[in-house]
Order: C-alpha cells, then sequence, then structure tokens
C-alpha cells in the first residue's frame, strides 16, 4: 500500500490563509468601529452575537475575537453569563477624557510643525480639500473619516511613539463622541473653521498657533457633548 505524504494533501477548501485570516479579522474589528463610531451601535447596546454574525456574514469566533479586541480598547465591554455591549462614559469621564485629549492633540501640534515634511503638509490639504467637499454635500460620514485622518496624520508626524499610542488609546474611546458633536449644523460648521485655521498654522508652522487651536477644537468639542448629555436627561 502507498504512503502518501502530509504535503502532498491539498488542505481543505475551508481552511484560509494566514494573510486572509488577519485580513478578515481587521476587518470584523474596523466595521464594528464603525458602527459604534457612527451611532449604529448606541451606548448601552446589548450586542446580539447572531445578528452581528448575519449582519457581516461571518461566523462566531472571528467575531468574538474582534469583541476581545474593542473590550480591549474600552469600546465595549464584556460581562461573564451576560455578553457584550457598547460601553457607556459616564459625565466625568467625558469631560476628563476631552481634557486630556485636548493637550495631547495640543502637543502632537506643536511637535508636527517643528517635524512634519513639505510631502505631508500637501497630503495633509489634500485631505483637507476632500473634507470640506464632503462637508458642501452634507456627507457627515465622509466627512468624519478624512477629518480623522487629518488629526491621525498630525499625532503621526509629531514623531513621538509614546505619544502616538496614547493618543490612538485614548482617542478610540471618544470618536463616536466626536462623531456626534457634528450633528448640529451651527457645531459642524464651526469645527469647518477650526480645520482652516489648522491648515493655516500648519502651512507657518506656527505651533503654539496650531497647538492653541486644537486645544480650543476639543474642548468645543467636549462642551457641545456634554451639553447634549444635560439635554437629554
Amino acid at each position: 500500500m502507498q504512503n502518501t505524504a502530509l504535503l502532498d494533501i491539498d488542505p481543505p477548501a475551508t481552511a484560509l490563509p494566514k494573510f486572509e485570516r488577519q485580513r478578515l479579522h481587521d476587518m470584523v474589528v474596523d466595521h464594528l468601529r464603525t458602527y459604534i463610531v457612527e451611532g449604529f451601535l448606541v451606548p448601552g447596546a446589548k450586542l446580539n452575537e447572531r445578528e452581528l454574525c448575519e449582519l457581516l456574514g461571518i461566523s462566531r469566533t472571528p467575531l468574538r475575537e474582534a469583541l476581545k479586541v474593542l473590550a480591549a480598547e474600552g469600546l465595549i465591554e464584556i460581562t461573564p453569563n451576560r455578553g457584550a455591549s457598547v460601553s457607556r462614559l459616564s459625565e466625568a469621564d467625558i469631560r476628563e477624557t476631552f481634557e486630556l485629549m485636548s493637550g495631547l492633540e495640543a502637543f502632537s501640534g506643536e511637535l508636527a510643525c517643528e517635524r512634519i515634511t513639505a510631502a505631508e503638509v500637501a497630503e495633509i490639504k489634500a485631505l483637507h480639500f476632500a473634507m470640506l467637499a464632503a462637508h458642501a454635500q452634507s456627507d457627515l460620514s465622509g466627512y468624519y473619516s478624512r477629518n480623522q485622518a487629518i488629526h491621525d496624520k498630525i499625532n503621526e508626524a509629531a514623531r513621538n511613539s509614546v505619544l502616538r499610542q496614547t493618543y490612538l488609546s485614548l482617542n478610540r474611546r471618544i470618536q463616536a463622541l466626536r462623531y456626534k458633536s457634528n450633528f448640529q449644523i451651527g457645531k459642524w460648521n464651526r469645527a469647518v473653521q477650526d480645520h482652516e485655521a489648522m491648515i493655516e498654522a500648519l502651512e507657518a508652522r506656527d505651533g503654539k498657533r496650531l497647538g492653541a487651536v486644537l486645544r480650543r477644537h476639543l474642548l468645543d468639542k467636549r462642551d457641545t457633548v456634554l451639553g447634549d448629555s444635560a439635554a437629554d436627561q
């Protein structure tokens, strides 16, 4: 009887290459983050695994792996025997997180003006113009994705790895609130004006000015979010 070497046997059709499994994992995490940020999954909402699996077209294993990532980021809470739910920040959490983020954004802006390249400034300006186009079309989702890319690239340009990791970790917790702060057209228009000022300061490499604009920008969002929370009560 002829032996068949293991390596000569074709793998099952259901076995995904490692890179495809990683891509699926990243996709599920990104989709769930977007659902939370854009309010499809609201704070306090209990997550129904079956419904999410059907919506995303996946099995429970990649979903549960993604939920663990989001729990580590503070976006959801997983309670034994009760499942997962979207995290809800208290008023104190909101106030303190935005205050700290305003400092991180300001410091990022100051360092970025010292270290950013001309190519990076051009990339940020291109994102800014795309953001303005989305605003003109009342496309909040498109606006927000470019808005966050601008803030992210300013932070990257600071060239400080500790600042970078702290920024990413904290920002994930309040992205949904930053998105929500643009629901009022007046507040949204004010945010656009702030971004115009950011670009001017960045082009001038004026770190103090950019830092001040970024700090005020985040504190304005804090006040908007807290005002909305008070109105809802």
